[in-house]
């Protein structure tokens, strides 16, 4: 598809046009030109939308499907439509299906399913066999097949001696290990953060301990094996400052934190809505704004949804019992735009293909289009008419959010919400 857009902001700190105003012809897929009162002389589809905002393809490292096997979660094909309204032009598909992702023909299967997109998936492959933390899954086969890494969702590994295995074993090939870090033992039957909120509703609370004692291992266990090491979805002040200090050390780790930790609290708990039942648990204020300041001092790598739909039968119960999880594409933008800056946010929504595909966009003249397009004006309240998901679960329904996502333009296609 080939289209000029009229009267542009480009958000693009790598772009010589960044901060400008202007129109941007497209052309098989190639920044043609860029300029102001551009001249349509091969009557190109002309796209003029209010506010109009373009940055470089967001990438969203995070990602649950369910397909195959949790369809009724959310399916490939629409999980991409969702992600492509979103804003994201690219996502890191997690291995939390049944089957696991734990094998090449699984990998192979994601990407045929998710050929043809605007919006392109890169799978991550399960650390351990059907993710159970026992033994290795066929990483390097499912690296020559497309995996861009490689971890458990939202699964510890236990075995120290696993995780120092699978880091050595990695580094031969460039590959990256993805550690969530949550002490079983002291997790316990935990559901939620540790502290005043959970005393006084009575459940049964998550030390910030359980994520820095295991953050702390897996970070030794670095300093050791060497590698590369992303730690994703961090959620206390301390493990933002054990991450900055092996940063300074010169470790190799990056890691992530999620939309939700950055906007909520677990103050949302007192209605006992399984909606915010997520994994790591919503932590105090003091965390948020220290995630905050992570961000912005680059302490934090990149930030996602961690976009994980859950059907209501595992949502609409007992908070003990319900599943953790919440959906997250369609209210990213809107919710970091209430406690960051644009650029930041487009910096952070935009490193993760660097990080994990090691390339970077560019608005440019003849690089390749891959862009989101957005405006940041507009206020409104996150409902239901604005979820595209299968899945309902959101932890954002009623929040006042600033900013809307147009759509995308990728691999010569246009998505407009």
């Amino acid at each position: 598809m080939n289209l000029i857009l009229r009267k542009a902001k480009i958000i693009d700190a790598k772009s010589s046009f960044h901060n400008q105003i202007v129109d941007v012809e497209i052309e098989n897929g190639i920044f043609k030109n860029i300029g102001a009162n551009l001249e349509n002389k091969n009557k190109f589809q002309e796209i003029e939308l209010s506010d109009l905002n373009i940055s470089s393809g967001w990438f969203d490292t995070s990602v649950c499907f369910g397909e195959p096997g949790y369809e009724d979660r959310e399916t490939i094909v629409n999980g991409l439509d969702v992600a492509a309204k979103s804003g994201f032009t690219a996502v890191a598909l997690q291995p939390y299906t049944t089957p696991i992702i734990d094998n090449q023909s699984q990998i192979n299967f994601v990407k045929t399913k998710a050929q043809g997109f605007a919006t392109e998936v890169f799978p991550i492959g399960a650390l351990t066999k059907n993710s159970e933390g026992k033994d290795l899954a066929e990483l390097f086969d499912m690296k020559n097949a497309g995996a861009i890494a490689f971890g458990d969702y939202n699964r510890n590994i236990d075995n120290a001696n696993l995780m120092k295995i699978a880091l050595q074993y990695t580094a031969d090939f460039d590959g990256i290990v993805i550690a969530f870090s949550q002490e079983p033992n002291i997790k316990g039957s935990g559901v939620v953060n540790e502290g005043i909120v959970s005393t006084r509703l009575g459940l049964k609370g998550i030390p910030s301990l359980a994520e820095e004692l295991q953050l702390a291992k897996n970070l030794f266990i670095l300093e050791y094996s060497g590698g590369k090491l992303h730690i994703p979805t961090i959620s206390t002040a301390k493990s933002a400052q054990l991450i900055r200090e092996a940063k300074l050390k010169g470790l190799q780790v990056t890691c992530s934190v999620s939309v939700h930790h950055l906007v909520l609290t677990d103050e949302k708990l007192e209605t006992f809505d399984t909606r915010f039942k997520v994994s790591p648990p919503l932590r105090t204020d003091e965390d948020r704004l220290a995630l905050i300041e992570a961000v912005k001092d680059g302490t934090i790598d990149v930030i996602t949804s961690d976009h994980n739909p859950m059907d209501i039968e595992h949502k609409k119960m007992e908070f003990d019992l319900a599943k953790n999880g919440t959906i997250g594409l369609e209210s990213a933008f809107g919710a970091l735009m209430t406690v960051l800056p644009v650029e930041l946010i487009i910096e952070k929504l935009t490193a993760g293909r660097k990080l994990f595909l090691n390339i970077e966009s560019q608005i440019e003249i003849d690089k390749p289009a891959n862009i989101t397009l957005f405006s940041t004006d507009e206020n409104h309240v996150f409902t239901k008419e604005n979820i595209l998901s299968k899945s309902k679960n959101s932890a954002f329904l009623g929040t006042e959010m600033k900013g809307k996502v147009y759509g995308i333009y990728n691999n010569q296609k246009l998505v407009l919400a």
